[in-house]
């Protein structure tokens, strides 16, 4: 294990420990075995907490050259039997797919939920405020559709997903977050958001082509950064230099939103996917992200640079960046395309969980005593 420390005024310390050198590019936290510890979901396997050294075969995904299709592993009780299972899906295959959770140690069975078409990562948003998550695939060469759950409790294998096509072809970038202020949960495309509707399955979701983002992250963030009472961007480029946030300034004669872009990592590339959450118990969010490794097979602009993972903490101006770690392959750690943070050894700080064509690590957030 490895240690590393910033000089800040409340200082991080993070503990790095290799869980497997496995090249799946995805990890969940979950509870599986419902012994109310939390357990390592990736790939083919499953790795019980709190220690994470025996693992599970779950059943694998298939392998593409250097790719498994399996770009998500976001946990959901399909079936509502107390067990829970995950969503993820493919870019080779086309398949949005979930795996059930059989609760006896033995293989999860693979369910298809839709041929969705080329899958560069999912996401999962409460769109309608029921309580349940929907899931929506980044699907950047087809047509942005929200998956529903519709379980009927009283039929077993009654599960299925409802589908609701909401726009055409997304492009590369996928975000969430309530963009005019209006109380509704809006979605963020490379080229523009869509305005949710009051009804949102039946309302028509407007499209508002306001920006171009790139080969954007999945997710882009939506928050309001510099609170100044609008929502603004943070965007990696995942298969290019740069990572970004985009200032929603509102425009005084046409009242039409202008976005005004700022630099906080020009110089690192890959940003494929990140997570907004308050890592150091400060009150305020971070930016957790990194370098996904091996993104295009290293043929990216930066693919073969070194690796990094960082958290970004705004300081009322700018962003500062942290690196939790940096070096070449076999030194420094990257992502993959689906990260967690979680408290996974129930500490009270919350951990970075990382799985990618450079293994699976984990960061354990460790408390300062001052």
């Amino acid at each position: 294990m490895g240690s590393f420390i910033f000089a800040q005024s409340k200082p991080l310390k993070f503990t790095k420990q290799q869980i497997a050198s496995e090249s799946y590019e995805t990890v969940g936290v979950f509870d599986v075995d419902n012994d109310n510890a939390l357990d390592l979901v990736s790939g083919a396997y499953w790795y019980k907490g709190p220690d994470f050294q025996t693992r599970h075969y779950i059943g694998s995904a298939k392998r593409y050259g250097e790719y498994y299709d399996d770009f998500s592993t976001i946990p959901l009780d399909i079936n509502g039997d107390g067990h829970m299972d995950f969503i993820t899906g493919g870019w080779f295959g086309k398949q949005l797919l979930w795996k059930l959770n059989p609760g006896d140690g033995g293989e999860w069975q693979e369910h298809l939920i839709a041929e969705a078409g080329n899958i560069e990562s999912t996401r999962s948003w409460d769109l309608d405020g029921d309580g349940t998550i929907e899931i929506i695939p980044n699907t950047p060469n087809d047509s942005l559709v929200i998956y529903r759950l519709q379980l009927d409790n009283n039929k077993k294998g009654a599960e299925k997903f409802s589908k609701h096509a909401i726009s055409g072809a997304q492009g590369h970038g996928l975000g969430f977050g309530d963009i005019n202020g209006d109380g509704l949960d809006d979605i963020i495309v490379p080229k523009g958001w869509l305005q949710a509707p009051n009804d949102t399955y039946a309302g028509k979701w407007k499209f508002h082509q306001d920006f171009e983002l790139g080969t954007a992250s999945v997710p882009i963030i939506v928050t309001d950064v510099n609170k100044d009472g609008l929502s603004d961007l943070i965007v990696g480029q995942g298969h290019d230099y740069g990572l970004f946030w985009f200032e929603q300034k509102t425009a005084t004669k046409k009242q039409k939103s202008q976005w005004i872009k700022h630099a906080i990592d020009p110089y690192n590339s890959q940003y494929h996917s990140m997570e907004w959450t308050d890592i150091d118990q400060d009150g305020e969010n971070e930016l957790v992200t990194g370098k996904r490794y091996r993104a295009h097979n290293g043929k990216d602009p930066g693919g073969n640079d070194d690796l990094g993972l960082y958290y970004f903490k705004w300081n009322g101006e700018n962003f500062s960046k942290q690196v939790i770690d940096y070096g070449p392959y076999g030194q420094g750690k990257g992502t993959g395309v689906y990260f967690s943070v979680s408290d996974v050894n129930n500490n009270g700080m919350k951990d970075i969980i990382v799985a990618g064509k450079d293994g699976l690590n984990i960061y354990y957030n460790e408390p300062i005593k001052q």
